[in-house]
C-alpha cells in the first residue's frame, strides 16, 4: 500500500484495529462522547479518556493491551478548535483518535516497534517521509529510534519543551512523548518540528506515542511509576490525508462526500468563497449528529448549549450559501452512509437526529433574519478594521439568542471585530439588574446564598435524563446556612456539583436520593435533591465516611429502585390525565400533583365527585396503555409550537423558551394518546409502569377533586393485601371469597331484623315500666293525665313512638320520655290531640331541655324532640315538664 493510494477512511480504521487486534490488543468499542469518569471534561477529547481509571490503578480491566478508535470532540472548555474550523486544513470539532494502549504491559521498544511496523510496512509509508521527536532528555527513545526504524539523527529530533512531556495533571502518572511527523514535500511552506517555521504546513504530526514512567505531585517528579504504560494517538483524519495523498483533511473521502452533498442540496459550488461555508456545514454536521447519537440535545446550559452553537454556526453558513429552507437534518442520510457502519450508534439514533437538527433550524432561521438584519444596521457605517460594539453584540445574544462567538463569525469575513470587553461588562449589568429584582420581590433571605452560588457557577447540568450514574466536581459545600470548604463524617451538608443525574424536585416530582463518593474514600447518603432558583441543583447529604471539600471529584449514583418507581408514577399521571380527560371532559386540568416512589397524587378541576364507574373506565384506560408497551418520546422545542402540537402545558409549571414534551400511547386509530410539556424523568415504554390501580378519589376544595394511585409493586402489594384481607373474611364466614358479597348481605339482613326485633322488645320492657326509674303508668297532675319516663340506654330514635304509645295508652294527657346514653340526653313530649289548645308540646319541650342544660328542640303542638349534655339531671327534666302542666292548669 502506497502513500499515494485511496485507501478509505474506514479501511484506515478496519487496518490500524486489525493491526493491534492480531497483536493481542483487546479491540474496545469507542465510549460515548459524554465522559464516564471525568467530570472535569466536558467531552471526551482524547483517545486515553476512556482510560484514565486504568491508567491510575483506580479501574482494572480483564486485558493488559487495548486498541480503539475513539470518537472526540474539542469544542468546548479547554480544547476549543470551534472557531478555525473550515479556514484551516486540519481543525475539527469532531475527530477520530487511533490509539493503542498498554496497562503495564510494554513499553517503549514494542511501542515505537509498532507504530514504525504499521507505518512503514503495514500501510507503506515511505520512511524517508517520516520524522521522530523524543524529549530532550529521553536518550533510551532516541536510541530505539535509531535501532528500530533506522532514522539518522537529524530526523529524530529533541524537543526541549513540554510538547513532548504529557502529564494526567499536575499529580499522577506522567512521561516523555515521541511524536511522528509526516513530511508533505517542499512545495508545502513550513519546517521540521523545533525549526523556527515549525508552524508551517509541510509537517504534519500524525502520531502521538507517551511514554507513562515517573509519578508527580504538585508538578514535580518524585518517582518511577510502578508499571510504565504506552498511550497512543492518531488523528484519523490526519493520516486519512497523508494515506490518500492530500494535504488537506478535508479533501479526504469521508469530507468530500459531506462537502457534495452539502453542494447538492444547497445548488453551489464547493470550492473558492464558498469553500470555507461547506467545511464548517461537513465538520459541524458530524459533530452534532454523533453528539445527539450519545444523548446530547440543543440547551441553553452545558453541553447542550455547546451543540447548539455547533449547531446555529453550521446552520448559519448554510444561510450564507443561500439554503431557503433548512439543510443540516438532510444532510445526516449522508453522514450515516459514510460513517453508519463503524458507529451503529448514529443508525439507530438517524430520526432523532434528523429531527433535532430540522426543529433547530427552523426556530434559529426565524431568529437568524433579524438578528442579521440588527447587524446590518449596526454595521451600515463601519469599515473594514473597526469594532462593533459590546452592547450590541449583547442584544443580539440576549433578545435573539446569537452566541458571542456566532457574531463574531459572522463578522469575521467583512473584517469587523467585537469589543469583548463591552459585552462582558453588559453581561454583567444583566446580572446586576436581575439580583435587585430578585432582592426586590420578597423572596427569602435566606436564598440569597443559592443566588450568590447560581450567580458564581451558573445552572447545574442535569444528566439524569440519560444515565442514573455520573461524575462530578464540587463546587460548594453549605452546612447550616453558610459555605464551608470541607465537611466530616456525621456532617448534613448541601452539596452543589457542576453536573448531576439526581432530579430536583419540581413539577410535582420529588427529588431522587442515592449515593455521592470520592476515591480518597468520602461516603454520603443523599436523602432529597432540590431546584434552587429554577437552575441549582442542591444535594441534602449526610456524610458517612471520610472527609468531603470543594474541589473535589465525586461519584454520582441515583437509587435506582426508587427512581424506577418515580417514573413510573410520573409516566402514569400523563396517562391518567388523558383518561380522565376523554371519560370527563376536556374541562379536566391538572391543578397539582405528587409524584413519589411510594404513590402518586393527581388534583384535576372537575365539579363533583366522580363515581366507581368512571374510575374504573378511566383506570382501565391506563391499563390498556400499559399493556401497549409504547415507546415513550421526548423532544424539545418551544412552546408555543408544543402547544400548536397539542400538548397539554401543566399547572404551576414556569416555561422558558424551549421545553421538553413528553408524548406516549397511542390510540386505536394510531394517533399519540398524552401530549405534554414536561420536565421530569419517565420510564423508556409504558409497560415498565406493570401495573396501575386508582385507591381514593376525594374533594381538594371547592371544583378540584383529587385521584390517589399505585403503580408497579406498590400496586400489586396493595391488591396482594386487599387479597388477604378477602380471604381472612371469607375465612371467618365459613366461606369462599366468592361468596362472601352474598354473606355478608345475608347477615346485614339477620342484623337489621334483630335489632328491629331488639328495639321493639326494649320499648315494650321500657313502657312497661321495667326499663327506668319512673313508673309506666300515668299520673294526674291538675286536671291533666300526665307519663314521665326515664329510659337508660334506650335508642332515640324510638322516642316519638315511646311518646305516640304512652299518648294512645292515657286517651288524653300529656307524655314526656326521656332516654340517657353516655351521659347524654335525648326528649320527646306528646300532647294528646284534644289538649293542644291548652298545652303546646314544643314549649312543654324547651323546659325539659333547658334543664338538661341544652337549648333549642322543637317540633309541633302535639309533638317535640329536643336534647341536652347533662343527661343526670333527666328527673329534673321531668320535673320542669310537670311543673309547667301544674301552672298551666292553677291558671286555668
Amino acid at each position: 500500500m502506497s502513500s499515494t493510494s485511496t485507501t478509505s477512511t474506514n479501511d484506515l480504521r478496519r487496518s490500524f484495529l486489525d493491526y493491534f487486534g492480531g497483536s493481542g490488543h483487546r479491540i474496545v468499542p469507542s465510549a460515548p462522547l459524554v465522559p464516564q469518569n471525568d467530570p472535569t471534561l466536558m467531552f471526551v477529547n482524547a483517545g486515553m479518556v476512556p482510560f484514565k481509571n486504568v491508567f491510575t490503578g483506580l479501574e482494572t480491566r480483564p486485558y493488559t493491551t487495548a486498541t480503539s478508535a475513539q470518537k472526540c470532540v474539542r469544542a468546548g472548555g479547554k480544547h476549543n478548535d470551534l472557531d478555525n474550523v473550515g479556514y484551516t486544513a486540519r481543525h475539527h470539532t469532531f475527530f477520530e483518535m487511533l490509539g493503542n494502549f498498554s496497562f503495564g504491559d510494554y513499553f517503549k521498544e514494542q511501542a515505537i516497534t509498532h507504530a514504525w511496523t504499521l507505518l512503514t510496512k503495514e500501510w507503506g509509508l515511505p520512511a524517508d517521509k517520516l520524522t521522530a521527536t523524543v524529549f530532550h532528555t529521553d536518550d533510551q527513545a532516541f536510541d530505539l529510534w535509531k535501532k528500530i526504524a533506522g532514522l539518522p539523527d537529524h530526523r529524530i529530533i529533541r524537543i526541549p519543551t513540554k510538547d513532548n512531556f504529557w502529564a494526567m495533571g499536575s499529580d499522577g502518572p506522567c512521561g516523555p512523548c515521541s511524536e511522528i511527523f509526516y513530511d508533505h514535500g517542499e512545495h508545502i511552506p513550513g519546517g521540521p518540528p523545533g525549526s523556527p517555521d515549525e508552524d508551517g504546513d509541510r509537517f504534519v504530526e500524525i502520531w502521538n506515542l507517551v511514554f507513562m514512567q515517573f509519578v508527580q505531585e504538585a508538578d514535580a517528579i518524585v518517582g518511577d511509576l510502578p508499571r510504565p504504560s504506552i498511550d497512543t494517538g492518531m488523528g484519523l483524519e490526519r493520516v486519512a490525508a497523508v494515506m490518500q495523498g492530500v494535504h488537506d483533511n478535508y479533501d479526504t473521502d469521508t469530507f468530500k462526500a459531506l462537502i457534495a452533498a452539502s453542494g447538492a442540496l444547497t445548488h453551489t459550488a464547493i470550492t473558492g468563497d464558498n469553500q470555507a461555508s461547506h467545511r464548517v456545514i461537513a465538520d459541524h454536521l458530524r459533530c452534532s449528529g454523533f453528539l445527539v447519537a450519545d444523548g446530547v440535545l440543543p440547551a441553553n446550559e452545558g453541553r447542550g448549549y455547546v451543540l447548539r452553537r455547533i449547531m446555529r454556526r453550521a446552520m448559519r453558513h448554510a444561510h450564507l450559501l443561500g439554503a431557503k429552507e433548512p439543510l443540516m437534518h438532510r444532510l445526516v442520510p449522508a453522514l450515516v452512509a459514510e460513517m453508519g457502519a463503524a458507529y451503529p450508534e448514529l443508525v439507530r439514533a438517524q430520526p432523532l437526529i434528523e429531527a433535532t437538527l430540522q426543529q433547530e433550524e427552523t426556530r434559529f432561521r426565524q431568529t437568524l433574519e433579524k438578528g442579521l438584519r440588527l447587524l446590518d444596521d449596526a454595521t451600515g457605517g463601519m469599515k473594514p478594521g473597526d469594532t462593533l460594539a459590546g452592547e450590541t453584540a449583547f442584544k443580539l445574544y440576549d433578545t435573539f439568542g446569537f452566541p458571542y462567538d456566532l457574531t463574531e463569525d459572522a463578522l469575521r469575513a467583512q473584517g469587523y471585530r467585537v469589543d469583548r470587553a463591552g459585552f462582558d461588562a453588559a453581561m454583567a449589568e444583566q446580572k446586576r439588574a436581575a439580583r435587585a429584582a430578585w432582592k426586590g420581590s420578597g423572596a427569602k433571605a435566606s436564598d440569597e446564598l443559592w443566588f450568590d452560588l447560581a450567580d458564581q457557577f451558573g445552572a447545574t447540568e442535569f444528566t439524569g435524563y440519560a444515565s442514573e450514574s455520573g461524575e462530578g466536581v464540587v463546587l460548594a459545600l453549605v452546612k447550616d446556612g453558610a459555605r464551608v470548604e470541607r465537611a466530616a463524617a456525621g456532617d448534613q451538608v448541601d452539596v452543589i456539583v457542576n453536573q448531576t443525574p439526581f432530579y430536583g424536585e419540581s413539577g410535582g416530582q420529588v427529588g431522587d436520593a442515592g449515593t455521592l463518593a470520592t476515591d480518597a474514600g468520602a461516603a454520603a447518603r443523599v436523602t432529597d435533591t432540590s431546584k434552587q432558583l429554577g437552575k441549582l441543583w442542591v444535594h441534602h447529604a449526610t456524610l458517612d465516611a471520610g472527609e468531603l471539600a470543594v474541589g473535589d471529584a465525586v461519584r454520582l449514583t441515583v437509587d435506582h429502585a426508587r427512581r424506577g418507581a418515580i417514573r413510573a408514577n410520573h409516566s402514569a399521571t400523563h396517562l391518567l390525565h388523558e383518561a380522565l380527560r376523554q371519560r370527563l371532559g376536556t374541562h379536566v386540568a391538572q391543578k397539582g400533583s405528587l409524584v413519589a416512589p411510594e404513590r402518586l397524587r393527581f388534583d384535576v378541576s372537575h365539579p363533583s365527585p366522580m363515581s366507581p364507574a368512571e374510575l374504573a373506565e378511566a383506570e382501565a384506560a391506563v391499563n390498556a396503555q400499559i399493556r401497549g408497551n409504547g415507546a415513550v418520546e421526548t423532544r424539545l422545542m418551544t412552546p408555543d409550537d408544543a402547544i400548536a402540537m397539542g400538548a397539554m402545558a401543566l399547572f404551576g409549571e414556569k416555561y422558558g423558551d424551549e421545553v421538553r414534551v413528553v408524548s406516549m400511547g397511542r390510540e386505536a386509530d394510531g394517533a399519540t394518546y398524552s401530549i405534554e410539556l414536561c420536565g421530569g424523568t419517565h420510564v423508556g415504554a409504558l409497560g415498565d409502569i406493570g401495573l396501575f390501580k386508582i385507591v381514593g378519589e376525594s374533594a381538594v376544595s371547592s371544583g378540584v377533586r383529587r385521584v390517589e394511585a399505585l403503580t408497579g409493586e406498590a400496586a400489586r402489594a396493595y391488591l396482594s393485601a386487599r387479597d388477604e384481607t378477602l380471604r381472612a373474611v371469607a375465612t371467618s364466614l365459613r366461606t369462599t371469597p366468592d361468596e362472601v358479597p352474598a354473606r355478608v348481605s345475608a347477615l346485614l339482613d339477620d342484623r337489621r331484623r334483630l335489632e328491629r326485633e331488639l328495639a321493639e322488645a326494649k320499648k315494650a320492657l321500657a313502657l312497661g315500666g321495667g326499663a327506668g326509674g319512673a313508673p309506666a303508668g300515668p299520673e294526674q297532675v291538675g286536671d291533666v293525665a300526665f307519663v314521665g319516663q326515664v329510659l337508660d340506654g334506650f335508642d332515640a330514635k324510638g322516642l316519638r313512638g315511646a311518646v305516640d304509645e304512652a299518648k294512645q295508652r292515657i286517651g288524653s294527657g300529656v307524655a314526656a320520655v326521656i332516654a340517657v346514653n353516655d351521659g347524654r340526653a335525648s326528649v320527646a313530649v306528646g300532647v294528646t290531640e284534644d289538649l293542644v289548645a291548652r298545652f303546646n308540646a314544643v314549649e312543654l319541650l324547651r323546659r325539659a331541655v333547658a334543664a338538661l342544660g341544652g337549648q333549642g328542640g322543637g317540633g309541633r303542638p302535639d309533638m317535640a324532640q329536643g336534647g341536652g349534655p347533662e343527661g343526670s339531671r333527666a328527673a329534673e327534666a321531668l320535673a320542669a315538664v310537670r311543673a309547667a302542666l301544674e301552672g298551666a292548669t292553677a291558671a286555668a
